[in-house]
């Protein structure tokens, strides 16, 4: 069995009084594409920072590539390709010489540029647009073009910092499948994100929230091991007045806004049909639609988030 290609423990970062990341551990097998989820804030970029050896860590330690990050991080960063949040293009350049750059950068022989850079071109959908000026390419070109510079070198391992902040819909699903592209290929990804649906389409995923770990597994068991009571869709005239209602009742376990629709866990289902149907004849509106769903990852979280702020432990 081959080892892990990136191993945490007990990983911190400080800043003064302030700890950004708090003692988290981890591992990530070789080939898989690994999902770090949380909101803006949580310490995703962090971590990522201190993997790529980019920021020290107050304590704790990280192999990756079977490297120490701080003992050995030339090695490690020969061994990995990074894409931050900005992409990490310069847009004063034309296509051809950001790619020209990176390869500079990666110590690429002139054949093997030559090679790599008529595959970003093809896979970026910019064959033919060398002498495009990158500051002029739609969100969706130039997210294409920055995760094709860093791999240019075929790293073994590729950390994508927020990848897909900023650009449509279509986009960020494109760049998923490039995604699935390169780890079916051999190359293991770790993908920051907050946007929980991008992690369907994780081999597995962990949770932060405010610098400390709440949840990992896979997207299927952290769904079947977090949420053990049915979850009821609920499309009422005015959603937040009832909720407010719905929380002060002993029959419905959490209850979460998405959208104009209510999310209401519930101990038993049919009776809290019941329940939303009167309630809904108490607040003056008609019958709400009222249907069971699947549990989504947002789903997890928020209830997640709810356990950890009541102080409550254990699946529910």
């Amino acid at each position: 069995m081959s080892s892990p290609a990136i191993e945490v423990t007990n990983l911190t970062r400080k800043f003064g009084d302030f700890t950004a990341v708090n003692n988290i551990s981890f591992t990530v097998a070789r080939g898989d594409v690994f999902g770090f989820l949380g909101a803006n804030g949580a310490g995703k970029s962090t971590t990522i920072r201190m993997l790529c050896g980019l920021l020290p860590a107050t304590s704790g330690s990280a192999l990756v590539g079977g490297f120490d990050v701080t003992l050995r991080p030339d090695d490690v960063k020969a061994r990995i390709g990074y894409m931050s949040q900005r992409f990490s293009l310069y847009d004063d350049m034309t296509v051809a010489q950001n790619i020209r750059f990176f390869g500079g950068v990666y110590g690429l022989t002139r054949e093997a540029l030559d090679e790599r850079m008529a595959w970003v071109m093809t896979m970026a959908g910019l064959s033919g647009r060398g002498d495009t000026m990158t500051r002029t390419l739609a969100g969706g070109f130039k997210q294409r073009l920055a995760l094709g510079c860093a791999v240019l070198h075929q790293p073994e391992i590729v950390f994508l910092d927020e990848p897909t902040g900023g650009v449509d819909p279509i986009s960020r699903r494109s760049f998923w499948e490039l995604i699935g592209e390169l780890s079916a290929g051999g190359t293991t990804i770790l993908v920051t994100t907050h946007f929980l649906d991008e992690a369907e389409y994780c081999n597995d995923i962990i949770l932060i929230e405010a610098g400390q770990l709440i949840a990992g597994g896979s997207p299927g068991r952290l769904k079947e091991e977090q949420i053990r009571f049915p979850i009821l869709e609920v499309s009422p005239q005015d959603p937040l007045a009832m909720m407010e209602e719905i929380r002060k009742s002993d029959w419905a376990v959490e209850t979460s806004v998405f959208g104009t629709t209510l999310h209401v866990m519930v101990t038993d289902e049919e009776k809290g049909r019941k329940e939303i149907d009167s309630l809904s004849r108490r607040l003056g509106s008609g019958a709400p639609g009222v249907h069971r769903i699947i549990p989504s990852l947002e789903d997890v979280f928020l209830h997640l988030l709810e356990q950890k702020r009541s102080g409550r432990k254990g699946a529910v």
